[in-house]
């Protein structure tokens, strides 16, 4: 399908919305939630049995997860929930799903505050990697991302209560410790720990709406995990989460003075997340191995979300098939995001105004400074209307001016032009790559962002007029450390474990990743990455030992389907992982270089779940006959067997390809990387390992059960030319562009408030600034020796609660960002939101950096307005921003995350009790079992 400009902004076709989804959008709360699914519960029940009868009529034999009703119902409810995240503010969907959530009573959970000495080390980290020129052209500076609001990052301790049990009690310490600090002391025997980083786009989700999760993993690997509650876009943005989640990591293997924890050795860490967290994960051990610093045991990545620019086929393909909404993380406009509340002129999209791409990582390039513009009008980079005439995609490619190229590359001579010439005007870029060309000009086959790809070469290019991902601006969506998968090099990590969802959007994308983990040499990163980033030039060719890699696709399943975690394919992945995590952490480098697969490990190691005594005895288990799920306990403590068998099964059929792999007379270099002269003959002997296999591939089905996955050749996504990865492309913009008017057409009045609410917060920021100078504030750049203030005022730097104060480990706040460009959504340099005040207030009276020389009183009519402002205080800190800090509901004691953990229980009883009866049934006509 081909689209136009004039045909996406003045198309006929509009999407009407209902009376409620204009007039009754509610703020994303238990209540809300509650009434926006109850609908889509009663439809989804209609329609299964419409579906299962149409099936029935057609004699149809084809069985998928969603013809489980329990399964279909979760998976609307869940589409249906993000869907309606979508029609909120971002605000609102942050503060719910980072609202604190007890835990519960068969767990334990012990908080803890990572400081801010581990964040100024993981700071250093990143600034030693990106390097001062790519810190200022890039990131936009070094200080901005390390403004926050807390005293450090929020973690949790997690590990199951019966692994505390009192002989595992530490002696009492000399001092009386809470219960808190006494169970993170009780848990020090609990050697294995999995570092897990939460999802949701970078921008919403918690350690409160994944710690049912992170629970079942310590209680299934016999463990303890440490959860990360990082700081979320777009207050946030990149690299802000980056930093936190290292931060995290060096408290657990370097913990400073006072931690309870002893220091753990990177050797019995496992890493874990799923989507935006499986993307920090991978992209944290990049940094990792870069930097030289000590690598963790492996990592277990859940459909992580590693390519921002949406280059791969399913990222459009899939879309009906998942629960990521249609168009994309869109959002109710609010003083927040996004950027321009209503289109800046006319259209978030336009046809090119200019030739060559604009350079990444300018912060002015949507809105470029004056100065900027002469120069580059002078270098013949802009062209107006009264200039030269845009090119289309082909005439740009085929007749640039040698002034205009950079390198040597790039140059255009008259025999590239004569061998050329009219084939360029009739083929794709995608063609021109795959022809072998060598010395094609990567500045337009290879577009930088905001510059769009187009499937008509003879079509003007599109230029993005918007920031379209909330966590890193337009322009940095191409650097390797925000799209993983167009890192230089993806060798030379730890083992990693990856699952994808066959149905998900992002399926292609972590495939790829997969792969070009496991053979780098097969999977080169394209031109443009190498050629603008001098560290991944050096990583190509620095870090070039394939990585072990296990890749599992799951049939009908969405993306991040342990969330389902009833369904047999969810209980067989926890189950795997578990196994993964204890067999990288028992064994040592040396043997986990040859073999880093529990499947493949001999003898196989013990696997000793808590099962039910009637259901460890029971007849059909013992039959051969599977039911699909397993039966859980009302309170999820107990478990059966049935995830054990489902991973003995797996690991012979592992075992079975590999064999046959081997006994084949042709290689197979996707599934074997490496082959050694006994290879054979270990499987003869099964007390020794299968050893020197590189990567694992296969697919599981709705029932749990692997089989090989596709020969390289038959996956779309591992045809792709590296020259086509990681490039904004038309289709998936216009997918974007489409949702997103139809939002600016619905909150049309919503973003109009916004606008006079941003002028309105701006007003208040400059008073409480203003108020706070004339009360004594001074900073370091106040150098004027004529300060009359200064010295009567310097006693106040100290005065007050222990809270306050100037704290030495914080070394930068919201005054210090002189000639620093963050991005247009980054709290920590605005002033037009009710967070950002929330932090400006908290960074003068309450937590001041060691930037500031003086701490000042609250000014009378300042604090008389906080006494009336709910979400302030005149004696405390203000809550800070809700991508930072949880908020504690003291109103309503049920929050929609337990009763989502309630539904999956109930879901997983029924589940089970379903496939009791159907084996039950099918046993007794086979005369196999007689359960009564």
């Amino acid at each position: 399908m081909k689209w136009t400009f004039e045909d996406i902004r003045f198309g006929t076709e509009t999407t009407f919305h209902s009376f409620f989804d204009v007039f009754f959008i509610m703020p994303v709360t238990t209540v809300s939630s509650a009434v926006h699914i109850t609908p889509v519960v009663i439809k989804t029940f209609i329609n299964h049995g419409k579906r299962k009868a149409r099936k029935a009529k057609d004699r149809s034999d084809e069985r998928d997860a969603r013809d489980d009703i329990f399964f279909d119902q979760a998976f609307n409810i869940v589409k249906a929930f993000i869907e309606m995240g979508t029609k909120n503010t971002v605000e609102s969907l942050q503060a719910f799903t980072n609202t604190h959530v007890p835990a519960p009573y068969w767990a334990v959970v012990s908080p803890v505050l990572i400081p801010l000495s581990s964040c100024n080390h993981a700071a250093d980290v990143l600034i030693d990697w990106f390097g001062p020129e790519e810190l200022k052209r890039v990131v936009g500076g070094e200080r901005w991302w390390q403004v926050r609001g807390l005293d450090g990052v929020d973690g949790e301790w997690i590990t199951e209560k019966e692994y505390l049990s009192p002989g595992n009690r530490n002696s009492e310490p000399p001092w009386k410790l809470n219960d808190t600090d006494a169970d993170i002391l009780r848990m020090e025997t609990l050697e294995t720990v999995m570092l897990y980083v939460h999802g949701g786009g970078y921008f919403w989700g918690s350690i409160n709406t994944h710690r049912y999760q992170i629970i079942r993993y310590a209680r299934k690997f016999k463990g303890r995990a440490f959860a990360v509650n990082y700081r979320k876009a777009p207050q946030y943005p990149w690299p802000c989460p980056l930093q936190d989640v290292i931060a995290a990591y060096l408290y657990l293997i370097q913990p400073p003075l006072g931690s309870l924890h002893k220091p753990i050795l990177p050797s019995k860490i496992v890493f874990a997340g799923d989507s935006a967290g499986g993307g920090l994960c991978i992209t944290v051990l990049t940094i990792l191995r870069d930097m030289g610093l000590p690598m963790p045991a492996g990592a277990v990545l859940i459909s992580p979300w590693v390519d921002l620019t949406h280059s791969f086929p399913s990222i459009v393909q899939n879309t009906s098939t998942d629960i990521i909404p249609q168009h994309g993380f869109l959002a109710k406009p609010s003083t927040l995001w996004p950027v321009d509340p209503q289109p800046q002129g006319g259209s978030r999209i336009t046809p090119a105004t200019s030739n060559p791409p604009p350079k990444p990582g300018h912060a002015d390039t949507l809105r470029p400074s004056q100065g900027r513009i002469i120069k580059d009008t002078a270098d013949n980079r802009y062209h107006h209307s009264g200039g030269e005439q845009v090119k289309t995609q082909v005439e740009m490619l085929d007749g640039r001016d040698t002034d205009d190229l950079e390198t040597p590359n790039s140059r255009h001579d008259s025999n590239r032009g004569a061998i050329h010439g009219q084939n360029l005007r009739q083929s794709s870029s995608k063609s021109i790559i795959k022809e072998g060309i060598d010395d094609y000009d990567v500045d337009f086959w290879e577009p930088k962002p905001p510059k769009v790809l187009m499937e008509d070469p003879d079509a003007v290019p599109l230029e993005l007029r918007a920031q379209i991902q909330l966590y890193a601006t337009t322009e940095q969506l191409t650097h390797p450390l925000v799209s993983p998968v167009l890192q230089g090099s993806l060798g030379n990590l730890p083992p990693l474990y990856i699952l994808a969802g066959n149905d998900e959007v992002l399926r292609d994308e972590i495939i790829y990743l997969a792969h070009r983990a496991a053979h780098p040499a097969e999977y080169p990163v394209r031109r443009g990455v190498l050629r603008d980033g001098i560290r991944q030039q050096e990583n190509k060719n620095k870090f070039t030992t394939p990585t072990k890699v296990h890749l599992q696709v799951f049939d009908d399943m969405c993306h991040v389907l342990t969330v389902f975690s009833f369904t047999r394919s969810a209980k067989y992945a926890y189950r795997s992982i578990a196994e993964f995590v204890k067999h990288v952490t028992r064994h040592d480098p040396e043997h986990l270089k040859h073999n880093p697969f529990p499947e493949l490990h001999r003898p196989p190691s013990e696997i000793s779940p808590q099962v039910e005594v009637a259901e460890r005895h029971s007849p059909f288990l013992q039959s051969g006959i599977r039911p699909t799920s397993e039966s859980q306990s009302g309170d999820d403590h107990q478990i059966s067997d049935f995830d054990t068998q489902m991973f003995r099964r797996n690991q012979a059929n592992a075992e079975e390809e590999v064999k046959y792999k081997y006994t084949d007379a042709m290689p197979a270099p996707h599934c074997v990387s490496e082959r050694t002269s006994d290879a054979h003959d270990s499987h003869q002997t099964v007390a020794k390992d299968i050893r020197n296999i590189g990567m694992i591939r296969e697919r599981v089905d709705i029932h749990g059960i692997t089989r090989p996955l596709e020969s390289p050749e038959k996956i779309p996504a591992l045809q792709l030319q590296p020259g086509q990865i990681g490039i904004i492309k038309e289709a998936p913009t216009i997918k974007w562009l489409t949702g997103q008017e139809e939002w600016d057409k619905m909150f049309k009045k919503s973003a109009k408030r916004v606008t006079e609410r941003r002028m309105k917060c701006e007003r208040k920021a400059k008073r409480i600034i203003d108020n706070a100078r004339s009360q004594g504030l001074v900073l370091d750049r106040d150098t004027s020796e004529g300060n009359y203030q200064q010295n009567l005022l310097q006693t106040l730097s100290r005065v007050g609660d222990d809270a306050a104060g100037i704290q030495d480990d914080r070394r930068w706040g919201p005054f210090d960002l002189e000639d620093e460009t963050p991005p247009p959504t980054a709290i920590a340099n605005r002033h037009d939101t009710p967070e950002a005040i929330a932090l400006i207030k908290k960074s003068i009276y309450h937590t001041a950096p060691i930037t500031h020389r003086t701490v000042p009183k609250l000014r009378t009519s300042d604090a008389i307005r906080a006494a009336f402002d709910p979400k302030d205080d005149p004696s405390k800190a203000p809550q800070q921003s809700v991508s930072e800090q949880q908020v504690h509901n003291h109103i309503l004691p049920i929050h929609g995350l337990r009763i989502w953990d309630g539904i999956v229980r109930y879901f997983g009883k029924k589940t089970s009790q379903k496939a009791k009866s159907g084996t039950k049934q099918v046993g007794e006509q086979l005369g196999i079992i007689n359960l009564d």
